[in-house]
C-alpha cells in the first residue's frame, strides 16, 4: 500500500474523472487542468500503463456496454472542425470570463489586421429590428467611407447642445449614413461615434467591451422557470410555489424596467418582450388540471 501511495499513480488518481474496468485492464479518462484531458490503459496483472488516443478510449466504453466492439461499423462524429477558427482559452484563469477573453481576442485580430474590421461593419449595416434598419444605412459601403462619414458626424454634433434629442436630428445624421441605435441624445450619439473610432484606430478590450454594450440587440427574453422545490415530491401547488410565481413576476419587471431604459438610452422606440416558460402546475386540490 505505501508503495502505490508513493507511486505516480497515486498522483494521477485524483485527477481522474472516470474509468471503465474491462479484466485485466482498467481504462482511465485523466483531466489534469481545465481543457486538457488524457487517457491511459492500466493492466493490473503486469502492472503497465499505455496511452490511449480518444477513439481506443470510446471503444472501450462500448465493449462495456455492447460486450464488443465492431470496427468495421463504427459512427464516428468529428465536431472538430466547427472549433478550427474559433478562439480557444488555453489558460485557468479565463474560465467564467468569456466575454473578456473574447474582447481580447478580437481587438488583437482588429490590430495586426485591418481587414477583420470589415465583419464589424457589415454587422452594424445588417443589424435590424422588424425590418427597420439600425446604425448604419447603405451610404456607407466600407471602411474607407466609415471614418470620414463619422468625423462629419462628430463635427456636426460637437455643435449642438449636449441635450437635443435624436429626433431633432436624426435626417441630418441620416443623410450621412447613420440610422438610429447611437444613443438618445446628441451628447450621448457623440460617445458612442468616439468609441468606435477609437476602435478602428487602436483596438482594446475595454473599449470594444463598451461600444459592443451600446449596441441595441437584446429585445425578447425567455426566462424558464420551473416552480417549486427542487428534487423533491408532492410539493407543487404548496405556498413556496406561490412565492416562486410572485419572485419571477418582480424579477421580470426589474429586468422590463432594465431593457426599456437602456433601449430608451439607445434611442430607439421598442418594446421588449419578456415569455416566461413555466410547468403546469398542480393544485392538490384539483382532480383535473
Amino acid at each position: 500500500m505505501k508503495m502505490l501511495k508513493d507511486s505516480p499513480f497515486n498522483k494521477v488518481l485524483p485527477s481522474a474523472q472516470e474509468a471503465i474496468v474491462l479484466p485485466p485492464f482498467v481504462a482511465i479518462a485523466i483531466r489534469p487542468r481545465p481543457g486538457v484531458w488524457e487517457y491511459v490503459r492500466v493492466n493490473v496483472f503486469e502492472l503497465s500503463v499505455d496511452h490511449l488516443s480518444v477513439a481506443e478510449y470510446l471503444r472501450f466504453k462500448e465493449e462495456l456496454v455492447d460486450g464488443q466492439c465492431n470496427d468495421n461499423y463504427v459512427l464516428e462524429l468529428d465536431f472538430e472542425p466547427f472549433n478550427a477558427t474559433f478562439p480557444r482559452p488555453s489558460r485557468s484563469s479565463t474560465i467564467g470570463n468569456g466575454v473578456q477573453f473574447l474582447n481580447c481576442h478580437l481587438s488583437s485580430s482588429m490590430l495586426r489586421n485591418k481587414e477583420s474590421l470589415e465583419p464589424l461593419l457589415d454587422f452594424l449595416r445588417a443589424h435590424k429590428h422588424n425590418g427597420h434598419a439600425m446604425m448604419l444605412n447603405d451610404r456607407i459601403q466600407n471602411i474607407s467611407k466609415l471614418q470620414p462619414a463619422f468625423a462629419r458626424a462628430e463635427e456636426y454634433l460637437s455643435k449642438l447642445p449636449p441635450s437635443t434629442p435624436y429626433s431633432e436630428f436624426e435626417f441630418e445624421l441620416q443623410g450621412m449614413g447613420f440610422e438610429r441605435g447611437w444613443g438618445d441624445i446628441a451628447q450621448r450619439v457623440s460617445e458612442t461615434i468616439h468609441l468606435l473610432l477609437e476602435i478602428l484606430q487602436a483596438p482594446d478590450p475595454s473599449t470594444l467591451e463598451t461600444f459592443l454594450g451600446r449596441i441595441p440587440m437584446v429585445f425578447n427574453v425567455v426566462i424558464v422557470s420551473p416552480h417549486g422545490y427542487f428534487g423533491q415530491a408532492n410539493v407543487l401547488g404548496l405556498p413556496d410555489t406561490g412565492g416562486q410565481i410572485i419572485y419571477i413576476l418582480d424579477q421580470v419587471r426589474a429586468l422590463e424596467d432594465e431593457m426599456l431604459l437602456r433601449i430608451q438610452k439607445q434611442g430607439l422606440d421598442v418594446i421588449p418582450k419578456i415569455l416566461i416558460a413555466s410547468v403546469l402546475i398542480y393544485s392538490r386540490n384539483l382532480k383535473h388540471y
